[in-house]
C-alpha cells in the first residue's frame, strides 16, 4: 500500500499533516520528517495538531511549523495525511471531514478509515514507514529528518526495549545516525531534560504504587496534579517505573481527568498483549504499550481493568505450545 500513498502524494500539490491528540515522540518526529520530505518533493504542507508540542520535543528541527488551530481552517489543504490514528476522531480536530484522507499507521488496532490506507503493524514506529516512503520517493534523508525520525524510533520502541525491536530496528537506527542523527544529544533531550514538576508527579505516583502479583499500578488525582504544578505531558513515561519492578509483567497508570474519567496508560514486558485490553475499553495501541480512557470512580475502573488483565494474562500463560 506504500505505492498507493506515494502515487496519491505525487498527484497532489498541497497537504495537511496531523497525528493523534496528546502527541508522543513518534507522532511529532514522524510528522515533522514527513513535512520535510514533502517540501523536498516540491510540495507545500501545513502541520496542524490538537495539542501543543511537548517540551522535550520542542528542540526538534521544524517543530515551530506545528500549528495548534481549532477547528481546521477552511483554507487548509484539501488532502490530509493522518499518522498514527485509527480514525479522524483520534486527532481531536474538527474540519477534516470531506477532505481526501491518507492514513499511515503501524498500530495493531489500526483501521482503514481513509481514502488511502497504509497499515504495517510490523513497523517499529510510523517513523520507519516515513523513512521507507522517503526512500521510495527518492528523497535523501537530511540530518534534520534523521534527527526527527531517530527521536520517533527511540521513544516508540521504549528505548529499544519493547517487543518487536529487532535487527530491522537497529539497522534503521544505524542508517539514521549515519544520516546525521546524534543519538547522545537526542537521548539527553528526551530523557534528561525533564522539568521539576515531572519529578514531583513521579513522587506522588510512586506513593500510590500497588502490586497485585505480576501486575502493578499507580494513580494520580487532579488534586495531586495541581499541587505538583505538572502538565499532562509530564505524565508520559511514569508508567514505566511500575513496569521496572522485578517480577511485574504488566503495569498501569491512572490519571484523573477533569470530567471524572481516568486516562490509563498500559505497559507490558511482552508476555501480555495490553493492546487487546485497551481495545476493550475503546482505546488501542501496541502489544507492549497502549492506552484508553475509563469512567470513574477509580476503584470501579481499576477493578474492571484488573479483571480484564488477569483474564488476558491467564490466556497468555495457558496457550498450548506450537508443534513442528
Amino acid at each position: 500500500m506504500m505505492d498507493h500513498v506515494l502515487r496519491a502524494i505525487e498527484q497532489r500539490d498541497a497537504f495537511l499533516l496531523t497525528s493523534h491528540a496528546r502527541p508522543d515522540g513518534d507522532a511529532i518526529g514522524s510528522v515533522l520528517a514527513l513535512y520535510q520530505m514533502l517540501r523536498h518533493m516540491g510540495k507545500t504542507a501545513r502541520v496542524i495538531m490538537n495539542d501543543s508540542v511537548p517540551l522535550i520535543y520542542g528542540p526538534l528541527p521544524y517543530s515551530q511549523v506545528i500549528e495548534r488551530v481549532h477547528p481546521v481552517p477552511n483554507d487548509a489543504p484539501d488532502t490530509a495525511i493522518i499518522l498514527e490514528c485509527d480514525s479522524i476522531q483520534r486527532t481531536r480536530l474538527e474540519g477534516l471531514e470531506g477532505r481526501f484522507l491518507i492514513n499511515i499507521d503501524h498500530h495493531t488496532s489500526a483501521r482503514c478509515f481513509a481514502d488511502v490506507n497504509w497499515i504495517d503493524s510490523q513497523a517499529c514506529a510510523v517513523a520507519e514507514m516515513v523513512h521507507r516512503l522517503a526512500g521510495a520517493a527518492n528523497v535523501g534523508i537530511t540530518p534534520e529528518m534523521a534527527t526527527c525520525l531517530y527521536t520517533a524510533v527511540l521513544t516508540d520502541t521504549g528505548s529499544f526495549c519493547f517487543a518487536g525491536t529487532g535487527v530491522r530496528t537497529f539497522e534503521l537506527a544505524v542508517e539514521l545516525v549515519r544520516a546525521g542523527a546524534n543519538p547522545v544529544d537526542i537521548a539527553h533531550r528526551v530523557y534528561f531534560s525533564n522539568p521539576a514538576s515531572k519529578m514531583r508527579l513521579l513522587g506522588a505516583a510512586l506513593s500510590n504504587l500497588h502490586r497485585d502479583g505480576a501486575l502493578a499500578y499507580m494513580h494520580l488525582s487532579l488534586a495531586e496534579m495541581e499541587r505538583s504544578g505538572g502538565l499532562e505531558e509530564d505524565c508520559e513515561g511514569l508508567v514505566n517505573y511500575a513496569l521496572s519492578i522485578d517480577g511485574v509483567e504488566v503495569a498501569m497508570f491512572f490519571r484523573e481527568l477533569a470530567d471524572g474519567r481516568y486516562r490509563v496508560s498500559l505497559r507490558s514486558k511482552g508476555q501480555v498483549n495490553v493492546g487487546t485490553v485497551a481495545e476493550q475499553f475503546g482505546g488501542g495501541g501496541h502489544v507492549c504499550a497502549s492506552g484508553c480512557a475509563v469512567a470513574g470512580p477509580l476503584a470501579t475502573s481499576l477493578e474492571l481493568m484488573l479483571t480484564q488483565l488477569r483474564s488476558v494474562s491467564e490466556q497468555s500463560t495457558t496457550k498450548p505450545e506450537a508443534t513442528a
